[in-house]
């Protein structure tokens, strides 16, 4: 199934909101921001699927106005479903100056035999920011299905005045990389990332670094949590552990902080 999502955040009277959408099946994008204050952009996207299919191909374009803040949040966690052939999805974001821009998903649940690639392309504009992150997991553990998936790859690259800023690569193909050895994810189940990026001036990346790194000191019996700072404003923050849902509500705490920057 071919399926898009088409989202603008527009910016007027001091407030962001929803200027255009368009969405297919099985998409459905409705607003979780009415009881806040700060006048920036909710969205959560929904979807009638029960998780990615073989052949699935996901675009999704995402654009924010000279002013617009857009959060986008997801509703569970996404699976990816035993496939013969594979699945993919596309991420374009389109950031103008003095944008903000934060989507911080579910973990990603990959079935015996899945093989998923997801690409994302930002463009972001001047005093600007972008917080995105995505957590793999084993598989339905539970079930006896850990990482046998064929094949997950996650490929982000973020560019600012057309100039390649930020590129990141997580591939998981168990059959070429053990998966538990040396270097890779050991005896860890769930690995995640987060990545911030900024073109503001006045970012305290040191400060906002040692906050999270303190906060993470909080689980260091469930998660090892390690954050490598960028040359410009920006850092990687990466997650092994034993669950998602510790996983990703540390990385909604890191967003909480980060998305209140001015």
């Amino acid at each position: 199934m071919n399926s898009r999502l088409n989202i603008i955040a527009g910016f007027k009277g001091g407030e962001s909101y929803v200027k255009d959408l368009y969405v297919s099946l099985p998409f459905r994008v409705v607003s979780v921001g009415q009881r806040k204050s700060d006048k920036k952009l909710y969205q959560m996207v929904m979807s009638s699927s029960p998780g990615i299919l073989d052949g699935d191909h996901y675009h999704l374009e995402v654009a924010l106005e000279k002013g617009a803040s857009l959060q986008l949040q997801s509703q569970s966690y996404q699976r990816l479903f035993n496939m013969k052939d594979k699945a993919v999805q596309e991420l374009n974001v389109t950031m103008e100056d003095d944008t903000s821009f934060a989507y911080v998903p579910h973990p990603i649940v990959p079935h015996e035999d899945s093989n998923f690639k997801s690409k994302a392309n930002v463009h972001i504009g001047k005093n600007s920011q972008i917080i995105i992150s995505e957590i793999i997991t084993c598989g339905r553990k539970h079930y006896g299905e850990v990482f046998k998936l064929k094949r997950f790859q996650n490929l982000m690259e973020i560019y600012h005045n057309n100039k390649l800023v930020v590129k990141d690569n997580v591939v998981i193909q168990p059959d070429l990389i053990p998966i538990s050895s040396i270097g890779n994810l050991e005896q860890y189940t769930h690995q995640g990332t987060l990545i911030f990026y900024s073109t503001k001036e006045n970012v305290d990346k040191n400060g906002l670094i040692e906050e999270i790194v303190e906060s993470a000191a909080q689980h260091i019996e469930e998660m090892e949590v390690g954050v490598s700072a960028m040359e410009d404003n920006g850092f990687v923050v990466r997650a092994l552990g034993h669950g998602g849902e510790l996983m990703y509500n540390f990385f909604l705490y890191v967003q909480e902080i980060l998305w209140s920057l001015e």
